[in-house]
């Protein structure tokens, strides 16, 4: 073991800076400097980092895509569309038990598959859907867990800037990922469909029907939400659809999505110079600090690599006369465990590049392609948890935002179950790996 002194004393120096609240791109960028300098490295060879980042980050034109799709969830989120489309469907389903919850979840897998912005989803549901299920007897531990649960599947059903970045760390199509993506992500919406279904059938008095005061006709609410549901139908099928065609790339698709939510917030009439600017400066933030961790992450990635990194994480992960999969179940138990206390961002570029070795080197049965596609889909679930998981999940703190007289105790206990499935989901998606590659096999991509 003390072969690999330097590359353990990076991951301890790495841990204490994230921890003593550092910005993470300065200490891994940071960190890597430091050590390459105590190791004696050659400054010469920090150059080929410089290299990395010009040729890998700065002018990697796959990376143009995760401003474009963030600007297009913002723009979205602002046009309106989604309020009214939840006000359609709760309008459509309160009469029944648990009516208000299957609005909230269906709207939950709308918004992913058109914005993908966790924050706008979870704050949205939270302020118009949670007064009114609590007013009217729901109990507040589903419907919070629900709402932040709901909102986090835009992270995994695509667009989704979670899969750009690991569809670049791992040098697979995003396309490809997108395209895969589609069977999990309706995996976990059946999970949480099923879940609300089990306990309207168990427990009725959880999720009470909601008597309405004035009747709306039948035929007038579903024309009202066939109307709701076009514009949004009509975005999913321009952006997902001509990637799924082949028609564009996702960074063409991006373009294509993010011009589309301006023409519909210019229809919804909410495009104002002020909405225009949050989303851009909204847009710019979120891309700047993507950019600034994938610089850092680059640097720390080749330190570690030349100290003997490499070497270490396989020797870590490889079970002589194991089964392949025991080292794939220890990754997704690190990775599950470093979501309690780090961001999906952090993970995926700090963790990525060093066990992407390991995984392409292992015996599953298919070709390395696949191995990759279907791994970096399953870590994408496996992130998912990140925003629900106690005591850092951003979801809980976006929604304790807006529900300031829920105890922050009644949002963790709801979303325990919802944790629970996600874990289900990614059993089922690692046990078959169709779930995954169904879809890209039949389109041949």
């Amino acid at each position: 073991m003390i072969e690999y002194i330097w590359p353990i004393a990076m991951l301890l120096g790495l841990i204490a800076g994230i921890f003593a609240g550092y910005p993470v791109a300065f200490v891994l960028a940071g960190v890597g400097i430091i050590f390459a300098v105590a190791a004696g490295v050659p400054m010469l060879f920090l150059s080929i980092g410089v290299q990395r980042i010009f040729s890998g980050v700065l002018t990697n034109w796959l990376l143009i895509a995760i401003p474009l799709f963030v600007f297009m969830g913002l723009m979205l989120e602002r046009s309106g569309i989604a309020e009214r489309l939840l006000r359609s469907l709760a309008s459509l389903f309160r009469s029944i038990p648990g009516g208000y919850a299957f609005a909230v979840a269906l709207i939950g897998i709308i918004m992913a598959a058109s914005t993908g912005i966790i924050g706008a989803s979870v704050v949205l549901m939270g302020m118009m859907a949670l007064p009114p299920m609590l007013k009217n007897g729901y109990d507040p531990k589903i419907s919070t867990g629900l709402i932040a649960a709901s909102g986090t599947l835009g992270i995994l059903i695509p667009p989704s800037v979670m899969l750009i970045i690991l569809g670049d760390q791992l040098s697979i199509s995003v396309g490809s990922l997108f395209i895969g993506a589609v069977g999990p992500g309706l995996l976990l919406a059946f999970l949480y469909v099923g879940y609300l279904v089990y306990i309207v059938i168990r427990s009725p008095e959880r999720m009470p029907a909601i008597a309405q005061d004035r009747p709306e006709s039948f035929g007038k609410l579903m024309f009202q939400l066939a109307f709701d549901l076009l514009l949004p139908i009509i975005l999913i099928l321009s952006v997902l659809g001509t990637i799924i065609a082949g028609i564009a790339t996702p960074t063409e698709s991006a373009a294509i999505g993010a011009a589309g939510a301006l023409v519909l917030a210019l229809i919804s009439r909410r495009l104002t110079l002020s909405s225009l600017s949050a989303a851009l400066t909204d847009s710019t933030k979120t891309t700047a600090m993507i950019i600034f961790v994938m610089i850092g992450a680059t640097i720390f990635s080749l330190v570690f690599r030349k100290l003997g990194g490499d070497e270490m994480i396989i020797d870590l992960f490889s079970f002589e006369g194991s089964s392949p999969y025991t080292s794939l179940l220890l990754i997704m138990f690190v990775v599950f465990i470093l979501g309690f206390f780090l961001e999906w961002v952090e993970i995926t570029l700090v963790v990525v590049p060093i066990v992407a070795p390991v995984i392409a080197g292992l015996d599953f049965g298919m070709d390395q392609e696949h191995v990759l596609a279907w791994f970096a889909i399953a870590l994408a679930v496996n992130l998912q948890t990140s925003f629900l998981t106690p005591p850092f999940g951003y979801a809980l703190f976006y929604l304790r935002g807006v529900a300031k007289d829920v105890p922050i105790k009644t949002i963790y206990l709801g979303v325990l179950p919802f944790v629970f499935l996600q874990m289900v989901a990614l059993a089922l998606i690692i046990v078959f790996p169709e779930i995954t590659l169904w879809l890209p096999l039949y389109l041949g991509r």
